[in-house]
This record gives C-alpha cells, sequence and structure tokens, in this order.
C-alpha cells in the first residue's frame, strides 16, 4: 500500500486563441470594470486559466482522504493528476516516495472507479473484473480467484455471468469498485461514484464503501460535492474553492472548528445561520450582541480569542441550525414554513429580517405543541456560548483560528 504525497501541486489550462485574447481585454478593462461573463472565480494569468492552486497535501499510508467542494473547485482536477489523466503544470508527486509526475498512469499501480462506472457493455460482470489482469498476462488460476474474491466482497457473485446492461445503477458501480480491486492497487481514486444514484442506493452504497475499506488494505481518496459523502466516510476531509484548500480536517474538526466562512457555510445541513453581531468584552469576559440578546461565550473560546489578543469589534456570527433553541426569553421570530423531518421539524422563520432556520426535536413535545409550529406563528429563540463560531467581517476567517 502507499502515501501520496503533494507539494505544490498546479495545474494550469492554457488558452486557446480567443481565449487568449478575451483574457488580454480583460486585463486592460479599466478597474471596476465587470467582466461580460464571469461563470466561475478561478485565476486567470498570462499562462491560462488556473484550475489548481499550491495544493500540498501528505496522505498516509491506508488513509481514507475526500475531497470536497462545489463543482468547479478543483477536486476531481486533482484526482485526474494524482491518476495520470491530466499532466500536472507545477509541483511534485510521489507515491511511496517515488516521483510519478512523468510516469505513465498504468505503471503508476493505482485504480480509478468513474462517476458513470466506465464498464465495457460487451463483456460480462466477470470478464470486466477480469480484465485488467488479463492485459498483465496473469495466470487464468489467479484470475479466477480474485475475481471471484472481489465479487464475494461486494456481493455480486450471482451476477457474475450477466452483462451491465441487465445491472442496476447500484450494481453496476460495485462493479466498477470491484475492477479496481482486483488489481490490488496501492491507491485506489473514486471521482464522486455515487452521484448517479438515488437516495436510498448512495445511503446503501456508502456503507459498502465504509465495509470495503475495512477488507482491503488500500489509500483511498475520494472527490464529492456531497458534504455527506465527505462526513461519513473521510478519515480527514480537504475542503476546496476556486482552486484553493480552505481546510483539512477529521469531519469533527471542520463541523466544530470551521476555518473560515465558506467550510461553515458548506459543512452541515441545513446550512449555517449567520448574522451581523458585535463582539465585546464584559467584565474581562468575550460575549456576542446580537438583537436584544447577550451570550457569554464558552470557555474554550474564551481562550482562543484571547490567545489570538482578539478585540472588540463587529462579527459575523455563526449557529448551527441545531444549536438555536426555542426558548421564552430570546430573539423574535415569525414562521415562515414548518418542515416536519419525523424526530424533528425544521422551522424557516423571518427573523431581524432575515431568513433563519432552526432545527427544533419534537421528541418531548405534545402534538400540540407540535401542531402551534405553524405558518405565522411567533415564537422566540436563544442559543449557548458554546455553539457560537465567531467570523471577521473583513477577511471572513475564524477570530478563534
Amino acid at each position: 500500500m502507499a502515501s501520496v504525497t503533494l507539494k505544490n501541486i498546479k495545474k494550469i489550462y492554457p488558452f486557446n486563441g480567443d481565449e487568449g485574447k478575451k483574457a488580454k481585454k480583460a486585463k486592460k478593462a479599466k478597474k471596476g470594470e465587470e467582466p461580460e461573463e464571469k461563470k466561475v472565480n478561478l485565476q486567470v494569468t498570462d499562462k491560462g486559466v488556473v484550475a489548481v492552486q499550491e495544493f500540498n497535501l501528505e496522505i498516509a499510508d491506508k488513509e481514507f482522504i475526500v475531497l470536497v467542494g462545489p463543482s468547479g473547485c478543483g477536486k476531481s482536477t486533482t484526482l485526474r493528476m494524482i491518476a495520470g489523466l491530466e499532466d500536472i503544470s507545477e509541483g511534485e508527486l510521489y507515491i511511496d516516495d517515488r516521483l510519478v509526475n512523468d510516469i505513465v498512469p498504468k505503471d503508476r499501480d493505482i485504480a480509478m472507479v468513474f462517476q458513470n462506472y466506465a464498464l465495457y457493455p460487451h463483456m460480462t460482470v466477470y470478464d470486466n473484473l477480469a480484465f485488467a489482469l488479463k492485459l498483465r498476462h496473469t495466470p487464468k488460476a489467479e484470475i479466477d480467484k480474485a475475481v471471484k474474491q472481489a465479487a464475494e466482497i461486494l456481493d455480486i457473485t450471482q451476477y457474475l455471468g450477466r452483462k451491465p446492461k441487465a445491472l442496476s445503477g447500484g450494481q453496476r458501480q460495485r462493479v466498477a469498485i470491484g475492477r479496481a480491486i482486483v488489481r490490488n492497487p496501492k491507491v485506489m481514486l473514486m471521482d464522486e461514484p455515487l452521484s448517479n444514484l438515488d437516495a436510498k442506493l448512495r445511503n446503501q452504497m456508502r456503507a459498502e464503501i465504509i465495509k470495503l475499506r475495512e477488507r482491503i488494505d488500500t489509500t483511498f481518496i475520494y472527490v464529492t460535492h456531497d458534504q455527506t459523502e465527505a462526513m461519513t466516510l473521510g478519515d480527514r476531509i480537504v475542503i476546496m474553492k476556486d482552486g484553493f484548500i480552505q481546510q483539512i480536517g477529521t469531519p469533527q474538526e471542520v463541523f466544530v472548528h470551521p476555518y473560515n466562512l465558506f467550510v461553515a457555510g458548506f459543512i452541515g445541513s441545513p446550512q449555517m445561520n449567520f448574522f451581523d453581531a458585535k463582539l465585546i468584552k464584559k467584565d474581562g469576559k468575550y460575549a456576542v450582541e446580537l438583537d436584544n440578546l447577550t451570550v457569554e461565550l464558552s470557555a474554550e473560546k474564551q481562550a482562543a480569542l484571547a490567545a489570538n489578543e482578539v478585540e472588540e469589534q463587529a462579527i459575523t456570527l455563526g449557529v448551527r441550525p441545531e444549536h438555536l433553541s426555542l426558548s421564552d426569553k430570546g430573539i423574535d421570530a415569525t414562521i415562515d414554513v414548518g418542515e416536519m423531518m419525523g424526530s424533528s421539524v425544521h422551522l424557516h422563520v423571518t427573523s431581524m429580517g432575515r431568513d433563519v432556520v432552526l432545527v427544533v426535536s419534537t421528541m418531548n413535545m405534545t402534538g400540540a405543541e407540535v401542531s402551534a409550529l405553524s405558518t405565522g406563528a411567533t415564537v422566540k429563540y436563544t442559543f449557548g456560548g458554546n455553539v457560537c463560531h465567531v467570523f471577521s467581517k473583513e477577511t471572513g476567517i475564524n477570530l478563534e483560528a
């Protein structure tokens, strides 16, 4: 198995003739003028569009790393550079301490699972699984053993005689994964492998991938735009935006201590609520002021802010919907929509002139109390000092970081 190291990796897509002319015109444009089209916020240089910026990451042997971010953030491009399907413009890529920038994909000892399965439609499942081994001139007995072992792990033994068109989406994805693991690769690359499946199948396949990870000893690098997949699968998560790494950490770290506003808003469902608030010092302790509410921060947050010598200032305050609670005293809100989710209700309210979401547990509420949370009803809510996230108004960076 293998460690993977990316040092100052950069990917630049050169302009074609027309794009080069447009870029030069944009540079000459007067300050303050908006370009006619702006699809993404990737950096444009004289060499071209920079899709991945100074990407640095050390992946340990057998670690499960998830690259996550919105469409166009550079995560799939990074994965394809590791696979050798994209050239590396700048930087160095090592697999097991071997520089592989100029090594062709077949010699990197990696396997890749694609979003669209990429199965051979004219071959049976057995032949799809065996194909890569046949190309290596592996003995027939070894191929048969490896194929049947992979099929057993993925519970597709009964489909070995079928062709892909006779399989469901989930079954096809299992075959695609099986085709990768029969090779016993050092590194397993997965590019949004569950995005074509419905919600129920995605949940099942997530569980299958977790089980698979426990049964095969390999390093996983997984790309997704779904933060739920990232949080449930990854040992560590790499959150990307516009080609830049925003934060690297365990699922718990990025959820509890988001580095900036982007990470805070991207990780977590429903999305974190953001408020214009003030950070003050009261009797030597930090507190946040929001509307008619003053909340003293927890000891942990006090220590972090004091260590950073943070002054009183206007801030962006972040509080997750599940950390807001209904109260007799607090901030006024009017319910716009109540979404019943079984054990909780998601309240979309208008408060202080903005949309706010609360996740309210119904476990200890009577039917009448739940029914009272209807459109047009007025409520009050509050939050504790241990669940506040305090962000700089100017930089968007967490002031505890």
